[in-house]
């Protein structure tokens, strides 16, 4: 018997659609709640460090060795070390507990493909360091070095935000927006670097024009970003390697140059999207998720600041059952990309005896599921009903690694009618299963202007003037 069979709970709000569904919240409660019954828990601590010395941990409980279900813990193990990978990011995981188990997450990684393409997208692409794991006791203490970005206005700025269809720019000073534009482009089919720099000098000289002066540049942009360095993003997807490594890895170095120098910054579009929300609501510890072509994601603290994370939620596990949907990339189980996105819509259409065609592309499953709710069609009111349950399932787990108040909920699966009953149907999960989470946490989606033009305005905000 599968040894993590016990801790599958099934869903108390069940997905009209997905009735196999095995939320990772209730499987981890299980899991914790059979440690602590068995009156000898054994505590298990797991940092994962960033190539700046940021460092940052998580502590569970986990089942001693003798237990009858002891062989679940190197699942849950992996499944933690597989969150924080991709939601804080870094390449050194520290692991203080037993030493099968360290070996047991070492192995995954060196033996499995689903490890390899962790150990690679995170250690190697990323963080440019293979992918370490180790024991120590302790280990090492939560530091964050990357200093927080955002909220600044002082002078002349530049903000800009770049996807897949088009790029948007916008001048501000002190605070105020004095322009904005939208250009269609089309980055992603683009082998040559060149088309990528002159898309956004064109854009950046247009808001130049409607200054007095240009005092600092900030960017939002779909992929993971570290230290202004585009690691990995669907945007370059075309460039091949060595010209991403000659062009795009120092495009922004390039184009800060090209501006005198002046305070650059670019980041995340999912952390930006968090960003402007927070501005626009007045509120912060916001965790924004934007179900679009897959799962994008932006985190603000309670402080106000958006941080080094990587906060790629379209790989970490929702999902614990062994049968669940596999991500074409990753090729993982249960990941975000397939409960969170146009995948899931895309994914759902057969269940509910839509028929379309096989090849039929995934933004026009969705735009034929939308028209369909449009009409009061119950078959794709059931997709909506079943991705407001995997929302609601997936926030509670969110929660456990992320101290947020207010859930930001955007993109373009939230179009429409659907989208209501998304957020009616993550209010039910919670108010079932997790009611402290219904009482503390607050739904928001952004009005169009945000929508449009908020992302680049808030970019703006991102570098600080010495």
């Amino acid at each position: 018997m599968d040894s993590t069979a016990p801790f599958l709970v099934p869903p108390a709000v069940v997905p009209v659609l997905d009735p196999d569904f095995r939320p990772a919240a209730l499987a981890v409660r299980a899991f914790e709640r059979a440690a602590s019954a068995s009156g000898r828990a054994l505590p298990l601590t797991l940092a994962i460090e960033q190539a700046d010395g940021s460092s940052f941990s998580f502590r569970r409980s986990f089942l001693p060795a003798d237990h009858p279900q002891a062989a679940a813990n190197a699942f849950f193990v992996e499944r933690l070390a597989k969150f924080l990978l991709w939601s804080r990011g870094g390449w050194k995981l520290s692991v203080d507990g037993p030493q099968p188990l360290v070996d047991s997450l070492r192995q995954h990684y060196l033996d499995t493909d689903i490890g390899r393409f962790d150990a690679q997208i995170i250690g190697e692409r990323v963080y440019e360091k293979p992918l370490t794991v180790e024991r120590a006791s302790p280990v090492p203490a939560d530091r964050a070095a990357t200093r927080a970005l955002g909220r600044h206005w002082k002078g002349c700025r530049i903000g800009f935000d770049l996807g897949g269809s088009d790029r948007k720019v916008s001048a501000v000073i002190d605070g105020e927006p004095v322009f904005t534009e939208e250009t269609v482009w089309d980055p992603i089919k683009q082998s040559d670097p060149q088309y990528h720099f002159d898309g956004i000098m064109d854009s950046l000289r247009k808001a130049a024009a409607h200054l007095p002066r240009v005092d600092a540049i900030g960017g939002s942009a779909a992929g993971v970003y570290v230290n202004n360095r585009p690691k990995v993003a669907s945007l370059y997807r075309a460039v091949p390697p060595e010209a991403f490594e000659r062009r795009i890895k120092n495009l922004f170095f390039d184009l800060k140059k090209a501006w005198n120098n002046v305070p650059f910054e670019v980041a995340n579009d999912g952390e930006v999207t968090a960003l402007a929300g927070s501005m626009s609501l007045g509120k912060n510890a916001v965790l924004g998720v934007a179900m679009g072509t897959s799962t994008a994601a932006g985190y603000v603290t309670r402080e106000g600041n958006i941080t080094s994370w990587l906060n790629e939620l379209a790989f970490v596990p929702v999902d614990y059952r062994p049968g669940g949907p596999r991500d074409e990339w990753s090729g993982d189980r249960g990941v975000g990309s397939q409960y969170f996105s146009q995948q899931a819509v895309g994914r759902l259409v057969t269940p509910a005896g839509i028929d379309v065609p096989a090849d039929l592309p995934l933004p026009e499953r969705l735009k034929l599921v939308q028209s369909l709710m449009a009409k009061g069609d119950p078959r794709a009111r059931r997709i909506y009903e079943t991705l407001g349950v995997y929302l609601g399932y997936g926030l509670a787990h969110f929660a456990t690694f992320y101290d947020c108040d207010h859930v930001l909920v955007l993109g373009r699966v939230m179009t429409g009618d659907g989208g209501t009953l998304i957020l009616d149907g993550a209010r039910a999960v919670l108010r079932a299963e997790f009611p402290e989470l219904a009482e503390r946490m607050q739904f928001h989606t952004p009005d169009e202007t945000a929508k449009r033009h908020g992302q680049a305005v808030a970019a703006a905000s991102l570098p600080q003037l010495d």
